[in-house]
């Protein structure tokens, strides 16, 4: 049998080994979101973007100032707002789990 400071140190082992495996899971679901997301602007844009040519060659910034421009715009807003709405669900996941372990270290 072990003793009370052996079994706490044991238990608090495995809710760090329990919370890194949560970790992961939840990074690979938002990896696997994000590579969605990407796919379907990919799409989007191909659908959405016209074809044609651009009147300058080395200046990608001239593509914006055609007629046909909106796409690119509609994409790169869209990715844009994306990514702000994944870091913001991200950093709030972030700080509900430290205020979870440290309600858990209290508790201790």
């Amino acid at each position: 049998m072990y003793d009370t400071t052996r079994r706490v140190e044991l238990v608090k082992r495995q809710i760090r080994k329990n919370t890194r495996r949560r970790q992961k899971r939840g990074i690979g679901r938002l990896s696997a979101v994000c590579m969605l997301l990407f796919a379907a602007l990919m799409q989007t844009s191909d659908r959405v973007v016209g074809q044609g040519q651009t009147a300058a060659w080395g200046g990608f910034g001239a593509m914006l100032l055609r007629e046909d421009a909106g796409g690119y715009v509609l994409v790169g807003v869209a990715a844009f707002t994306a990514a702000v709405v994944l870091t913001v669900v991200c950093m709030r996941l972030h700080e509900r789990e430290k205020q979870k372990r440290k309600h858990e270290e209290d508790a201790t």
